[in-house]
């Protein structure tokens, strides 16, 4: 049998990857869409790769407004590349998100990936207010616009994000960004979650709140001087150093999975997790993030104590026969039809990421 490596393409504008993306389509030839490659191990295994269609090469700021705060880019971009262009106007994304740097936006967005800030700021979504698609017919739809206050086209931003790229490539966006904080400090302590609940608690709501399976929490205050330093000084933990929060998010083991649930199952269902892995929760949001050391009839049972606490365990990486015995996503959920519908109507030859998201 002969295996053939996958054709790689890398466009240099929006207009050539949609017209390659077009091509892929009419010869019935899978496509997957690549970023920075950090997400590449979400979803179940492609049942084939005919074509890599990487967007790195869109990687220009394409329009700035710092007295909007608005800022519109091609979706290849690197993640740091922006938040260095946004800090010269004292502005930032607010987007930290796990197995960093080498993020792109568009794989961000295709992903729905998050970090710590998701607890102050929301998720991408949030401030997301438009976007520019190129589909397996050639053409570019684009959803929402370059103002706050436009919302045309809303549903079809809700569409690609978090889709794997099923749907078709993201090629554009455009964000509200934010002030970057006048204060920003780091407290840490070793107390486990009845700290984390204390950190929680203050009248300064924190900006992030992390605990590891070892016990230690990490808070972030952002804020005013004043406002940042009372609540600091009120809780007598250890101040750390800020660079502590990236190496916190480079945390991407070979096999790792996200559990959500209602806040109050989290710390339940945390507990339940072999004693030698490692876990980093965000109590929060009722999040946590687990490097898998167990087999898969562990990861199984965990993900059913999940659904039935009305949550959910998604994988983010592992080897495609573990992947495989596992499973990405868990049980189907009740929208699954509609979401087969919509790949149908999207992608009618199946040809983008075939078989590792809306099978």
């Amino acid at each position: 049998m002969v295996v053939t490596k996958p054709a790689v393409e890398k466009p240099a504008t929006a207009e050539e990857l949609a017209r390659r993306l077009h091509e892929a389509a009419d010869a019935k030839l899978a496509v997957i869409p690549v970023g920075g490659g950090r997400a590449s191990g979400m979803g179940n295994p492609v049942e084939r790769a005919d074509v890599l269609l990487h967007t790195t090469h869109l990687d220009r700021v394409i329009e700035h407004s710092q007295s909007d705060m608005v800022v519109s880019v091609e979706a290849g971009i690197a993640l740091d590349a922006l938040q260095a262009h946004l800090a010269k106007a004292g502005q930032f994304l607010p987007l930290d998100p796990f197995h960093s740097p080498g993020h792109t936006i568009g794989g961000l967005l295709a992903t729905g990936w998050t970090g710590p800030l998701r607890f102050r700021y929301g998720s991408p979504r949030d401030f997301l207010i438009g976007i520019r698609v190129a589909m397996p017919d050639g053409k570019l739809a684009s959803g929402g616009g370059r103002v706050v206050k436009n919302v045309s086209g809303y549903d079809m931003m809700k569409l690609h994000y978090g889709a794997l790229g099923s749907l078709g490539v993201i090629v554009a966006a455009s964000f509200k960004v934010f002030p970057k904080p006048l204060h920003d400090v780091t407290v840490a302590n070793d107390g486990g979650w009845e700290a984390a609940d204390e950190a929680l608690s203050t009248p300064l709501a924190p900006s992030a709140v992390e605990l590891s399976s070892d016990g230690r929490v990490l808070a972030r205050f952002l804020g005013s001087p004043e406002a940042v330093d009372r609540v600091v000084s009120g809780l007598e933990w250890d101040e750390a150093d800020s660079a502590v929060w990236e190496k916190h998010s480079r945390s991407g083991p070979e096999k790792w999975a996200r559990i959500a649930i209602p806040r109050s199952g989290l710390r339940r269902i945390v507990e339940t997790l072999p004693q030698h892995d490692r876990w980093w929760a965000s109590p929060g949001v009722g999040v946590a993030h687990w490097a898998i050391g167990a087999d898969s009839s562990v990861v199984r049972g965990i993900r059913e104590k999940a659904e039935a606490a009305g949550g959910t365990l998604v994988m983010l990486a592992a080897p495609d026969d573990f992947m495989r015995e596992v499973g990405a996503w868990g049980a189907a959920p009740p929208t699954i039809d509609i979401m087969r519908r919509l790949k149908k109507a999207f992608d009618p030859d199946g040809i983008l990421n075939p078989g590792r998201y809306v099978v």
